[in-house]
């Protein structure tokens, strides 16, 4: 089986915290050692949720390995006007790129609605490039940030104003599990990824018998939501054991729908022509 990882990050190599966090996970933080990797579990490819900068040429990932979304994270909003003033034009330079599969907002981190009229360029020009708009739903990775920005309900409301626009909802929303498959059933625009739904090196059999009720609920609303053609499997690596964490989605997923889940959405919803 071929696998699309549809969600992950890479980190400069020469930091040593993102290092410390690939080691946790039992990896190391590194594009050499993450195609290795891909290459004994089966995935061809990854898109990269880009962290970096709204400069094209900042984003050099090998291309035969990874697509990448352009990031508008908290750092660039933190750089003030002269990063948002010209938004457009640096979101199209990266959109225009055929290494650039679309975009990722991250409201919750940048306390800003989905509705704000500075993100109305981003759903424009991703509906005219016809690449997705990948936003950050659910709980957050700093308390500092605020999670009524990126509860699944705010997706609602641009998905609805916005049909011609595909998004991406990640994470799929957790832990507002019902409202993301809400979200997803009513909004044929909507796809959801099941990254970032475990954190750190887990024992899978231990992890069943403790966490039941919670596996539970995810099976529960994956399966009365039945998208599974919308549905993309990605790990948001480095937080997670990439073995691991395929088989955690196999746990969820029934195994007529894993090629699916695994690799045709995301080849379709991004694009990649694999």
């Amino acid at each position: 089986m071929k696998i699309i990882d549809a969600h992950l990050h890479l980190f400069p190599e020469n930091e040593p915290q993102f290092e410390e966090m690939a080691q946790s996970v039992g990896h190391h933080n590194s594009a050499a050692h993450l195609r290795q990797a891909y290459r004994d579990l089966g995935i061809v490819h990854g898109v990269v949720m880009g962290n970096r900068s709204l400069r094209a040429a900042d984003h050099d990932y090998p291309a035969d390995l990874f697509h990448y979304c352009v990031g508008l994270d908290s750092a660039l909003f933190r750089q003030g006007g002269s990063t948002t003033a010209h938004l457009a034009e640096r979101i199209e330079e990266n959109l225009a790129s055929p290494a650039c599969c679309g975009v990722k907002l991250y409201p919750g981190y940048n306390k800003t609605w989905l509705w704000d009229p500075l993100y109305e360029p981003v759903y424009t020009l991703a509906a005219r490039y016809r690449k997705p708009v990948a936003i950050h739903m659910g709980l957050t990775a700093s308390a500092s940030a605020h999670l009524k920005y990126c509860h699944p309900l705010t997706l609602d409301e641009v998905a609805a104003d916005h049909p011609d626009t595909q998004f991406v909802m990640c994470h799929f929303g957790n832990p507002f599990l019902e409202s993301a498959a809400a979200v997803v059933e009513k909004n044929p625009n909507v796809a959801a990824d099941l990254s970032g739904l475990l954190e750190g090196r887990v024992d899978l059999s231990r992890y069943q018998q403790e966490q039941t009720g919670w596996l539970s609920l995810l099976r529960t609303w994956l399966t009365a939501m039945d998208r599974w053609e919308d549905l993309l499997f990605g790990t948001d690596w480095p937080i997670v054991n990439l073995a691991e964490y395929v088989d955690f989605i196999r746990l969820l997923v029934p195994e007529a729908r894993w090629e699916q889940v695994f690799f045709h959405n995301a080849n379709r919803v991004y694009q990649l022509g694999l």
